[in-house]
């Protein structure tokens, strides 16, 4: 498989569901067959739709042993596997490898924030690159890394690292400088349905939508009809899902896209405290609006 293989299509970034704190395995299990009779090209598994800040490592591996194991052949498993130091990132992802996933993500380390830089990042990137025994692809996402941001210029003197594959990023403004900077084998994956389609136009392979988690069908439609030339009606398409995505994501972060999947027969769940679940009222209008979309 290539690298651009590895990251083509759309990734849902699969939530972790909770009851009064405790995992609802079986409700994820249930999720992951859903899902696995979609055209969905994969699972993103524990990142920030996956709370994996409150998961314990026990509780993560647990989570990853679960979606691998009921994952379609067909799709690809990519597991978050960042800490704060390179020797756990590097403990994660040999552990990730074990249980068998396709590639592993690394969203930066941001804990000492002021002593973060270009050097620290492409150091950190590359040793665990080097030790992994799958692709890494990176995670840029500062609004969940003390604002830590992937430069271009990481971009320039990593990305012809031989398993450094590809970004998924999050932060909507530089994907375009990113593709700019990458080398050849080098692919992006936009982080949200909100500039999904924009960044296609602008190179994009991929996308890992936090909206796929609820809508997978159409988010994968969008893509097939960009791939098909099929413009008109990819941007007709985008400006719906866009809206929509406003009206989940947009509205309440995971916990509505938690609270979405309920909605429409998939496992939410509540989050972990001490994050807060939407409010009755808030579902309220949640289901409101989801029941007037044109893709029920």
């Amino acid at each position: 498989m290539t690298n651009q293989q590895r990251l083509s299509g759309v990734f849902a970034p699969i939530v972790t569901p909770f009851k009064n704190d405790e995992i609802l395995y079986d409700g994820l299990k249930e999720n992951i067959k859903k899902l696995n009779e979609t055209k969905l090209s994969g699972y993103f598994v524990l990142g920030t739709n996956g709370e994996f800040k409150s998961l314990s490592v026990e509780e993560r591996f647990t989570v990853l042993k679960t979606i691998v194991e009921y994952a379609a052949d067909d799709k690809i498993v990519m597991a978050g596997t960042s800490a704060e130091s390179t020797k756990e990132t590097i403990d994660l992802t040999l552990e990730a490898a074990k249980i068998g996933v396709a590639q592993v993500s690394l969203l930066m380390p941001s804990f000492f924030q002021k002593h973060i830089d270009d050097d620290v990042l492409t150091t950190y990137i590359i040793e665990v690159a080097d030790r992994s025994p799958v692709p890494v692809v990176l995670y840029n996402n500062p609004s969940v890394a003390a604002d830590v941001l992937i430069s271009p210029e990481v971009i320039r003197r990593v990305s012809n690292h031989p398993n450094v594959i590809g970004i998924k990023d999050s932060s909507r403004g530089h994907y375009q400088e990113y593709i700019n900077a990458a080398a050849d084998d080098f692919y992006l994956v936009a982080g949200s349905a909100s500039f999904f389609y924009e960044a296609l136009r602008e190179g994009a392979v991929g996308g890992v939508l936090s909206l796929a988690n609820v809508y997978p069908k159409i988010c994968v439609e969008l893509f097939d009809l960009f791939l098909a030339g099929r413009l008109e009606e990819a941007k007709t398409l985008n400006k719906k899902i866009v809206e929509l995505n406003k009206k989940v994501s947009g509205f309440g972060g995971v916990a509505a896209v938690k609270a979405a999947m309920d909605i429409l027969g998939y496992s939410g769940g509540e989050l972990r405290r001490p994050l807060k679940n939407l409010t009755k009222e808030e579902k309220r209008i949640l289901e409101k609006e989801l029941r007037a979309a044109d893709f029920n």
